[in-house]
């Protein structure tokens, strides 16, 4: 049996759009995929992503922004960019890792009363997204 694939999701802050799909796609995977998430300039856990996830029964309070640094001396079967910036000064990683890419928007930008919102939309947006990819990193997984 093979190991299990390693997928590395990074964003700018690793605040938001990394840590909702981290958590996302570790609840899709189960135990057939390690995932995690890091930022190239971590800014800390954002509340509303913990708040949007666990509306659909997802914990990711214990979650902590981490820096790309962290992993750059590890091997990943995918590496995952969700915003633009990250995708510009994502490092190259040793071994074979295939990059993939989709820029969604920064929810944390929007207006103070509608923010909660906009982390929901992009919460179901990465969901979408993530369901489409995840037949690729593992055979017959699913949601």
């Amino acid at each position: 049996m093979n190991a299990k694939k390693r997928v590395l999701i990074l964003c700018t802050g690793n605040s938001a759009r990394s840590q909702m799909a981290e958590g996302l796609l570790r609840s899709m995977a189960g135990d057939l995929l390690d995932v995690f998430s890091a930022g190239t300039r971590p800014a800390g856990l954002n509340p509303n992503a913990v708040a949007a996830m666990a509306e659909i029964g997802i914990d990711i309070s214990g979650h902590r922004s981490k820096s790309v640094d962290e992993f750059r001396a590890q091997e990943f079967d995918y590496v995952i960019t969700v915003c633009d910036n990250a995708k510009e000064a994502c490092p190259v990683f040793p071994g074979h890792a295939r990059q993939i890419h989709h820029d969604f928007e920064d929810p944390a930008a929007a207006p103070t009363d509608r923010q909660l919102a906009v982390f929901r939309k992009v919460r179901d947006e990465l969901h979408a997204w993530l369901a489409k990819l995840a037949p690729r990193f593992a055979g017959g997984m699913t949601d």
